[in-house]
C-alpha cells in the first residue's frame, strides 16, 4: 500500500473517488497520510467524516485547496481549518464536478453551461449568451492522481465496481495522469464478464488488493 503512493509529492493534485462513504479508496488514503506528503490539492465530493475518508488528511494539515461539491457537515477538520483561513475551498456544483472531470478525460477544455450563472459560481468566469441564454465557461479539471476503489480487477486492469461505489471512481480514472486503485481482489485475465467492465484497463495504472478499511 505505502509502496503505491511512495512517489506522491508535496503539492500534487489528486482525485478521491468516493461517495457518503461509498466507493472512498481508505486503504489508500491512509497509506498517503502515512507517506505524509503536503500542501495537496484534492479533488473530492466531500471532505471526509471525522477521522475517516478524506478526515485524516486534513487531520495532518496536509490539504491546503480543495475543489469539492458537498464538504459535508461531518468534517470536523475541514470546517475548523476552512474557518481558520488555513485551506482554499474552491465550491462546484455537483453534476459539474463530474462534467469537468469527464471533458478532461475526453481531451475536453472547456465547455459552456448555464448552472451557476448570476451567483457566486460565475465570479472570475467567462459568460456568453447563446440562443438567447447565458452561459458561463468551465474550465476541465485533471489531477495529478486519482485514487479510486473498485470491487474486482483482472491482472490487465479491467475494473468492475460494486453498486453504489461505482460513484465518481470511472469519471476520475480517465482524468489523471496516474491512476490508482485499491480493490477486493485481482481476478484472472478473462474471468470478469465483459459487459460488467466499467473502467478498462488503460486507464489504470497500478492496482492495491487491500482489506481492513472496508467502504462498500
Amino acid at each position: 500500500m505505502d509502496l503505491a503512493v511512495a512517489d506522491v509529492p508535496d503539492g500534487a493534485i489528486v482525485m478521491f473517488g468516493g461517495f457518503g462513504g461509498a466507493g472512498f479508496p481508505n486503504n489508500l488514503i491512509q497509506g498517503l497520510a502515512r507517506r505524509g506528503a503536503r500542501n495537496l490539492r484534492v479533488i473530492s465530493n466531500n471532505c471526509g467524516t471525522g477521522d475517516g475518508e478524506l478526515g485524516i488528511l486534513f487531520k495532518n494539515r496536509q490539504i491546503r485547496h480543495v475543489v469539492a461539491a458537498f464538504p459535508g457537515p461531518g468534517a470536523t477538520y475541514f470546517q475548523q481549518q476552512f474557518d481558520a483561513g488555513e485551506v482554499e475551498l474552491e465550491l462546484v456544483p455537483q453534476g459539474i464536478l463530474c462534467e469537468r472531470m469527464r471533458a478532461f478525460g475526453a481531451g475536453i477544455p472547456a465547455f459552456y453551461s448555464p448552472v451557476g450563472v448570476g451567483t457566486d459560481v460565475a465570479k472570475g468566469k467567462e459568460e456568453r449568451v447563446i440562443r438567447g441564454k447565458r452561459y458561463i465557461l468551465e474550465q476541465a479539471l485533471g489531477a495529478d492522481y486519482a485514487f479510486i476503489k473498485a470491487y474486482r480487477a483482472d491482472r490487465m486492469g479491467n475494473l468492475v465496481y460494486r453498486k453504489a461505489a461505482r460513484n465518481f471512481n470511472p469519471i476520475m480514472a480517465t482524468a489523471a495522469k496516474i491512476t490508482i486503485v485499491e480493490v477486493d481482489e485481482v481476478v484472472e485475465t478473462g474471468t470478469l464478464d465483459p459487459e460488467t467492465i466499467v473502467t478498462p484497463s488503460i486507464y489504470v495504472d497500478r492496482i492495491v488488493v487491500a482489506k481492513g478499511i472496508h467502504n462498500a
